[in-house]
């Protein structure tokens, strides 16, 4: 069995192998992990920042329906705005206890990064488990704040094409080249182990 920074022994929590794909990414961009079934929502959100990875700097919620989760804020609630249940009462199995079952992650809401997650499998319990664990990806997570999906795959072009009137300032701002492909699960696994329990 993978080991995989919950705390406690992991003895009687079912287990839960989820896929995380960046909605309108082509080639997919993705990861999967697996983390307890009674993983809090604030949690979740530090662990998909890591595997993605993304820079932690913006707002985000979970969404089920037209249930929102996050950390809740009262002056969103003023503007009428749909109320926003706080993501700490909540855990991963309560947003979708059998395994096919999906919701969305939202990351930085002006960019709009949405993130299709999907429950794989429901893995039974394993004392060895310690923290959450990458099994794999694909392609490299966008940099934060280049315009959503549209603005990163014109960044793409821009970089590709010396000729194109951004590619020097585009290049500058990536700091040098940027691999569309690249993913390091050996990485990932590493930052996922450093996260506090």
């Amino acid at each position: 069995m993978i080991r995989a920074t919950e705390p406690g022994d992991g003895g009687g929590v079912p287990l839960y192998q989820l896929k995380i794909t960046l909605k309108w990414s082509q080639p997919a961009i993705w990861r999967r992990g697996v983390v307890r079934a009674d993983m809090k929502l604030d949690r979740l959100h530090d662990v998909i920042q890591i595997l993605m990875p993304w820079t932690n700097s913006h707002m985000h919620q979970f969404i089920v329906g037209r249930t929102f989760y996050g950390k809740p804020d009262r002056e969103f609630a003023s503007m009428g705005m749909s109320e926003t249940l706080n993501e700490k009462q909540y855990t991963v199995a309560e947003l979708a206890p059998a395994a096919k079952k999906k919701f969305i992650y939202e990351y930085d809401f002006g960019d709009g990064w949405q993130h299709d997650v999907t429950v794989e499998k429901i893995l039974p319990p394993d004392a060895g488990f310690k923290h959450p664990v990458c099994l794999g990806g694909a392609n490299a997570c966008p940099p934060d704040d280049c315009g959503g999906i549209p603005g990163y795959y014109n960044l793409l072009e821009a970089l590709v094409n010396p000729k194109h009137p951004d590619h020097e300032h585009l290049k500058d701002w990536i700091g040098g080249e940027w691999d569309a492909t690249r993913f390091d699960l050996e990485d990932t696994n590493k930052m996922l182990k450093r996260l506090k329990p």
